[in-house]
């Protein structure tokens, strides 16, 4: 039997004909940047997600650079960030000439550890005579950028004590947990992306909510900064050809807000399905005795609706390697998601970290392992995959 890590091919059947039209309407309309469908998806999704504003942009990379950029971020300045992510988290904290600050990962949630922050700051910042934060080396550290990783929200409430005791600007990297919950302590139920000044989102063909090719998105509470990043998405241009800042080109694209648009309505559902898959494997795992030899994803909001949106199922297993390897017999699709922390990736040498600086990060990525995962995988699928990983565990 052949599983596949990721499917789209059904959803695209079940939705091919909408789609269709909707891309057929904006060819006839000749209409392809800043126009209707983004407007539309812009509102939708700012509903969808309870922020005030929405801004739609050409990937999620280019959300979180935008955001940068429109916060100053810049030359002297330090972002801090997971070191258990996609590079495009560090990598936009690099290309405005900010430093980026490494934090270790909680290893039940593979998110930032509130703990290790806190430590952080504790053993190795120190305020200035007006009160900014500076890290060891003397640079002002303007945010925190926390990712909800694999569908799953970081511990807010604890990163915002933090964020608010040093006054830094909290900036949600949620390009993998579009719909994700989380209860908190004063803003009540809210949505990933929607905890801090500013969320992004990625639309990447694989992730829950997926366009076909690159789109993005950025949500805020303050009208002034919304303002500024629709202006920041188009060169910086407000009238045309007069330009008020040095932006880039950020724009969402029609076809992709089209077909946004048409998948949309039905992300709930997917999600829904995601975690009943979820729920699948788990039962699974715990019928065949494998909860010993494997660590299953951690759900620590079980009672809220949207707890997780499960965009990978990632177990763990010192034998990760060997298991994999298993597994690609039996045709089973997996994935690594990250074999390298980001303190370790060539690229960033010159920022100094040694090998057991983040002993948790690196952990996760010498043992972490995504199965397959998406609304439509079968039961018997699932079956397959579990049976394989018992057999390999004998």
């Amino acid at each position: 039997m052949r599983v596949a890590l990721l499917d789209l091919g059904e959803q695209y059947r079940n939705l091919e004909g909408e789609i269709r039209a909707q891309i057929e309407g904006v060819l006839a309309s000749q209409r392809f940047i800043l126009g209707p469908n983004g407007a539309a998806f812009e509102k939708a999704l700012a509903t969808y997600s309870g922020a005030p504003h929405a801004i739609g942009v050409s990937s999620g990379t280019d959300a979180l650079l935008a955001v940068l950029m429109a916060l100053k971020i810049g030359p002297g300045d330090a972002v801090i960030t997971s070191a258990y992510s996609f590079f495009a988290t560090a990598g936009c904290i690099a290309r405005v000439g900010a430093t980026p600050i490494f934090i270790d990962i909680d290893p039940a949630t593979f998110n930032l550890s509130p703990a290790a922050l806190g430590s952080y700051i504790d053993k190795r910042c120190q305020r200035d005579a007006s009160g900014e934060l500076r890290d060891e080396n003397g640079r002002p550290i303007r945010a925190i950028i926390p990712v909800h990783l694999f569908g799953l929200c970081c511990d807010m409430d604890a990163i915002h004590v933090i964020s608010e005791k040093y006054n830094l600007d909290v900036v949600e990297d949620a390009a993998q947990a579009i719909g994700a919950e989380y209860l908190t302590a004063h803003m009540g139920l809210r949505r990933a992306g929607t905890m801090g000044e500013v969320g992004c989102f990625s639309f990447y063909p694989s992730k829950n909510l997926g366009a076909a090719g690159d789109a993005g998105l950025i949500v805020c509470r303050d009208p002034n900064l919304a303002e500024k990043l629709r202006i920041f998405r188009q060169h910086g241009m407000e009238r045309r050809y007069y330009h008020r800042f040095i932006g880039g080109n950020f724009r969402l694209d029609e076809i992709q807000a089209a077909i946004l648009n048409v998948k949309l309505p039905h992300l709930e559902k997917w999600s829904a399905a995601r975690r009943a898959a979820a729920d699948r494997y788990r039962n699974e795992f715990e019928q065949r005795g494998l909860t010993g030899k494997i660590t299953l994803p951690a759900e620590p909001y079980r009672g809220l609706t949207n707890h997780h949106i499960y965009h990978q199922y990632v177990i763990r297993t010192p034998r990760r390697d060997e298991l994999r390897e298993h597994l690609t017999k039996r045709e089973i699709g997996t994935a690594i998601y990250y074999p390298l922390g980001l303190h370790e990736q060539e690229c960033f040498a010159y920022l100094g970290y040694k090998k057991s600086d983040l002993p948790e990060t690196e952990r996760a990525a010498r043992e972490t392992l995504a199965l397959p995962m998406y609304p439509e995988i079968l039961r018997e699928a699932q079956q397959y995959v579990v049976n394989s990983i018992a057999e390999f565990f004998k």
